[in-house]
């Protein structure tokens, strides 16, 4: 069963580019892992509102196989300043029971 997890993350005002530009340079690394379907990084379109980064996998086991490696250790080395992410969010987890569409 398809797996997805959303991560919910809180940008503090002026601090936007830099957490999207941060996504446009690692864009494709995570599309070798094994399992790994696809990922979308979604701008907020209200005031308040999480910036949710969703992945999508083949199964729970793919992705926790993931944030278990090497490579996921490297892609979060290096974090965003503490002024420039909010408190709340936090990871979702959820199987797909429909899906439709391309």
């Amino acid at each position: 069963m398809t797996f997805v997890v959303n991560n919910r993350v809180f940008v503090n005002p002026g601090h936007e580019e830099a957490f999207e530009a941060r996504f446009r340079a690692r864009a494709g690394e995570i599309d070798k892992q094994p399992g790994f379907l696809a990922m979308r990084a979604l701008r907020p379109l209200g005031n308040q509102a999480p910036y949710v980064v969703e992945t999508e996998w083949e199964s729970q086991a793919a992705f926790h196989a993931w944030v278990g490696g090497d490579d996921f250790k490297r892609a979060h080395a290096n974090p965003m300043p503490s002024e420039a992410v909010g408190e709340g969010g936090g990871l979702e987890q959820f199987e797909v029971v429909i899906s439709s569409g391309a």
